[in-house]
């Protein structure tokens, strides 16, 4: 009896205890899987509130300066992480120097609810403005040469608005000491400009008020439309020892006009930046636009992180101008050029670029 009762006790112990067992092991494996569960809906969760920022990015005209004024700005941005295809999706739109096309690129712009616009070059700054303006996108311009001429910003460099950016503006001075160098017997210095756009008004002005200082004059001639170039170098040609670029959209979206009629009469024609030099200008003491792309980039990304109130934000200008040289256009020129300049240049092409 008193065996019969110890072995039926045993059995009821190796039956609780064996049922303990089991109940531990499915609560762990419970637990398990409930945490893997949390973990993909905590993913989940992470990847439908991550926000895509949606921005235009508008440019005036088709050339290499505002190009790469614009690849600067992806790379800027993306310093910033803000990363093409992953939190920020962008949309390119070119003008083509049409003022009606620049309208139209930034209301769909508008209707598309883009989180801020790009703004490359000064009359396409000015349509942004007026459009996107008061719709509570943030503005940012690029390759502007005067934004308080260009009622883009207030004499004291501050925001008119919902906008800023940064400025590409010409080292006349710099430019002046490079032409007078190079050409001492130069006397006459020929500019092309389109009446329209007020950055290059702007920057004839500085030009004419240094020319007593250098000694020269400043001879310039106007256009309203690229189709006006042919006409307008043949005018001017005549009157000038020299030319020398502005960063006048129209006209260097067509310099390739003028650079073939210069070279026959043997007049170098001077660049404003680095891409003018490699297509066939002489020299230039120019801006890289990359870096000017990457600098406004770097604004965008301060208004979209919330670090700093666009109205709060004054315009920016690049400072640091470089000499570049076209080796070949100085011996088709039959130019001699002192090496002393020559090893001040940052960059010396060998060859014309397509």
């Amino acid at each position: 009896m008193k065996k019969s009762f110890l072995l039926a006790l045993l059995l009821v112990l190796i039956t609780l205890m064996s049922a303990c067992a089991n109940t531990t092991k499915v609560t762990s494996a419970d637990a398990s899987s409930e945490s893997l569960d949390l973990e993909t809906k905590i993913e989940e969760t992470e990847k439908k509130e991550k926000k895509i920022y949606k921005i235009g990015l508008g440019q005036f005209a088709e050339h290499g300066s505002l190009d790469n004024c614009r690849i600067g700005f992806i790379e800027g941005m993306k310093e910033e992480g803000f990363v093409e295809g992953d939190n920020v999706v962008y949309e390119y739109d070119n003008a083509q120097t049409d003022g009606s096309v620049a309208s139209q690129i930034y209301n769909k712009y508008v209707t598309q609810k883009s989180d801020l616009v790009l703004a490359i070059a000064t009359p396409m700054a000015q349509v942004a403005y007026s459009i996107c303006g008061d719709k509570d996108i943030p503005v940012i311009f690029s390759a502007i040469t005067d934004p308080v001429a260009a009622d883009l910003a207030n004499p004291d460099g501050t925001p008119v608005g919902n906008i800023t950016g940064t400025s590409d503006k010409l080292p006349v001075e710099a430019q002046l000491k490079l032409i007078t160098n190079m050409f001492p017997d130069a006397k006459n210095i020929g500019i092309l400009y389109t009446t329209s756009e007020v950055n290059s008004v702007s920057a004839i002005e500085e030009y004419k008020s240094l020319s007593d200082t250098y000694g020269v004059n400043i001879v310039v001639q106007s256009i309203d439309q690229g189709s006006d170039m042919p006409l307008a170098v043949d005018t001017i040609l005549p009157k000038v020892d020299v030319m020398t670029n502005l960063t006048d959209n129209t006209v260097v979206a067509n310099l390739p006009v003028l650079l073939e009629k210069a070279n026959e009469k043997k007049i170098p024609v001077f660049g404003s930046e680095i891409e003018q030099v490699h297509k066939g200008c002489i020299a230039a003491m120019g801006l890289d636009y990359v870096e000017l792309g990457k600098q406004t980039g770097h604004m965008a990304a301060r208004v979209l992180k919330g670090e700093s109130d666009i109205l709060n934000m004054n315009y920016e200008i690049i400072e640091n101008a470089s000499l570049y040289l076209n080796e070949k256009v100085i011996e088709n020129l039959g130019v001699q050029i002192e090496d002393s300049l020559k090893n001040t240049a940052v960059e010396v092409f060998t060859d014309i670029a397509e």
